[in-house]
């Protein structure tokens, strides 16, 4: 399977990502405890990103001390590459993507 990078736009001003990225830091671990009254907007990327509503569909203003006690930042990251490039764990079958064991 192909993997490529999939583009994203810059996140909002004043969202989580936009804090900690002006930091400048690489990396930094946070920690939370005793500040729940902080609230950010906080930006959610899953498998389905729409950059024509991202503000609407992939932010949110939230706590994150009130979901974790510390919280790790990585300024930079890469999509991980598979161990075997060529394997077809499923032998050619589509992957089953919705629950059916109800």
């Amino acid at each position: 399977m192909q993997q490529s990078p999939k583009p994203r736009d810059s996140c909002l001003a004043g969202s989580w990502d936009d804090l900690l990225h002006r930091t400048g830091r690489e990396s930094l671990l946070l920690d939370l405890r005793g500040n729940p009254a902080l609230r950010q907007l906080q930006r959610a990327i899953g498998v389905i990103y729409r950059p024509q509503t991202e503000r609407h569909s992939h932010y949110l203003r939230t706590s994150l001390a009130r979901q974790f006690d510390g919280f790790i930042h990585l300024d930079r990251t890469r999509a991980l590459q598979p161990l075997d490039a060529g394997a077809d764990p499923l032998g050619g079958e589509a992957a089953e993507t919705y629950p059916s064991g109800l």
